[in-house]
């Protein structure tokens, strides 16, 4: 018999048949996926926006006169400030350089600029340069640090070409505060708290040390859409039952159901790049106070200059847009909610949202370094301790922090309140009567 008149093997459990297709050997209807699926599936590829320095992908920042590379931020300004034949500049911003301000209401599928791409995995946090001036190697350890000066002939490199390691944004938002001036708003903030102040931190504190920090925040602007549902409450009568101490008050209410939805644009919402100033842990650490000093000018961020970091630490990006997605659509529900409450105040006894549904039409981000100024003090104590920060806008001044206090004097004011309000309460009374 030829192998043509020969039957097909067999198809059951166990015979070589019994294996599944391989990978596209079948083409997948989308619309037969459930929805979160998807949309994933038939989201549009991200669109990409090109915002590198062409000029200073060398590595050097060359003053525009004399093309010296001794160059530095002119204090309290967003100009730059040739040190050797002190020719001043202005970078352009960002926004108007690359239109990044326009067409949100547009906005489709998810645009990222360069600076905001996926950090590459095997990406090293060394990058070296070979310098312009004299030919020898420097390395810069961009972990912290984006200037290095070169050993032989003094030129200062800065890490100006975005690479895949998350370390260089497209844009900077510069230090308009001083430091002088950001040490004076730390002294006075924790001078109104030094009653109950820690007595190892009142001695340790030296606001001195506070230290200049560029922090890594996707700049994000939407186009949204959203639903909500729930039901609302009309109070219609209030009556009370029982006496004296079992005294009970009750209402009645109308219920309804209620649905509204919202479309809106988000311009510029901040979001955090970090993953450790994310760690939002309260036993551990207090990184909640980078949120109190939020907003910033970010209109007047300018186009990434390594320049503005001298002399300055900083953090790199270590996330990219799909981790950030979470927290970006609970930002973006949470304005919603905001959005509509105008719409409900007819219902006395509030309105309990209980159905939530987003449409994130279109995104753009932006990676962005902003300034802080940040004074720490360590806690010791289980765990590891506490970390105690207070942070200065280095934009607006706005100062937060947490100063580590003695529960003992707190414990013994609000003792000494409550003898006295007891007190005060009694006098009245017994006055009264």
């Amino acid at each position: 018999m030829s192998n043509a008149q020969m039957p097909p093997p067999p198809t059951g459990p166990g015979s070589p048949r019994d294996v599944p297709p391989a990978p596209g050997s079948f083409p997948i209807d989308p619309d037969t996926l459930p929805d979160p699926v998807r949309k994933e599936v038939t989201a549009p590829e991200p669109v990409a926006i090109d915002t590198s320095s062409s000029e200073l992908k060398d590595g050097v920042n060359r003053c525009p006169k004399c093309g010296a590379t001794e160059v530095r931020q002119k204090p309290g300004t967003d100009l730059l400030i040739c040190q050797f034949c002190r020719n001043q500049w202005q970078v352009a911003r960002v926004e108007e350089e690359f239109g990044l301000g326009e067409g949100i209401d547009q906005l489709e599928g998810t645009v990222i600029a360069s600076g905001a791409k996926d950090i590459a995995a095997d990406a090293s946090v060394l990058m070296t340069f070979k310098c312009k001036g004299c030919g020898a190697e420097v390395t810069i350890n961009t972990q912290n640090a984006m200037t290095a000066r070169c050993h032989w002939c003094r030129h200062v490199l800065g890490v100006n070409e975005q690479i895949a390691n998350g370390a260089v944004p497209d844009a900077v938002l510069p230090f308009h505060i001083k430091k002088d001036d950001a040490v004076a708003r730390i002294r006075q903030f924790v001078g109104k708290r030094q009653m109950f102040a820690l007595k190892a931190f009142k001695e340790q504190f030296t606001p001195e040390n506070v230290v200049a920090v560029y922090l890594p925040y996707m700049i994000v602007d939407a186009n949204v859409g959203a639903d909500v549902a729930g039901h609302g409450e009309i109070e219609t009568r209030r009556y009370k039952k029982g006496s004296g101490d079992n005294e009970k008050t009750y209402y009645d209410a109308d219920v309804y159901a209620v649905q509204r939805h919202v479309d809106f644009t988000v311009d510029d919402l901040e979001l955090e790049a970090s993953a450790e100033r994310g760690n939002l842990d309260t036993r551990r650490n207090t990184n909640n106070i980078i949120n109190t000093i939020l907003p910033f000018d970010t209109k007047n961020a300018v186009k990434w200059n390594a320049s503005y970091l001298v002399g300055c630490t900083s953090e790199k990006r270590d996330q990219n847009v799909q981790q950030l997605m979470p927290m970006l659509e609970d930002q973006l529900l949470s304005i919603a909610r905001s959005q509509v409450e105008s719409s409900v105040s007819r219902y006395d006894r509030g309105v309990r949202w209980e159905q939530e549904q987003l449409d994130l039409r279109g995104s753009r981000w932006v990676a962005m370094y902003l300034p802080v100024w940040l004074y720490s003090y360590h806690q010791p104590g289980a765990n590891g301790g506490m970390l105690h920060y207070i942070a200065v806008n280095g934009r607006t001044g706005e100062t937060m922090g947490s100063v580590p206090v003695q529960m003992w004097k707190l414990l013994l004011a609000a003792f000494s309140i409550g003898t006295f309000i007891e007190f005060f309460v009694f006098w009245i009374l017994g006055s009264s009567s």
